[in-house]
């Protein structure tokens, strides 16, 4: 019981922002797994890179600010990693990938020797 009225009246217990406010954003981290059952081309590129920037500059927040939130860190952590996940996906999808360039190169090569034999 002490432990749970510590928490509850801690500067990021859940009586402030500093709980409300990670446990919102949470919300991101469930919509980027729930996109990942989706094909690629459902992606946009511009959301997913902005998603990325704000992630990443909110790190630096939950950082810097004191009391440290490390709930917030963990939650933008989290985002951080699905997004870039995503964008990944995006960019194999789209063909940016160098595992599909040299694939391609190697099924050119392969047709040009069958044509020289």
């Amino acid at each position: 019981m002490a432990y749970f009225r510590a928490f509850w009246n801690s500067p990021v217990g859940p009586k402030t922002t500093h709980f409300w406010g990670p446990v919102a954003n949470l919300g991101f981290v469930v919509a980027g797994l729930a996109d990942m059952n989706k094909p690629p081309q459902m992606i946009s590129a511009n959301v997913t890179s902005v998603m990325c920037i704000y992630s990443a500059l909110y790190m630096r927040f939950a950082w810097m600010v004191r009391p440290r939130n490390y709930l917030l860190l963990a939650c933008h952590a989290s985002n951080e990693t699905v997004q870039l996940y995503q964008f990944c996906r995006w960019a194999n999808a789209r063909g940016y990938s160098s595992e599909k360039e040299d694939e391609a190169v190697s099924k050119q090569t392969d047709a040009d020797f069958a044509r020289n034999q």
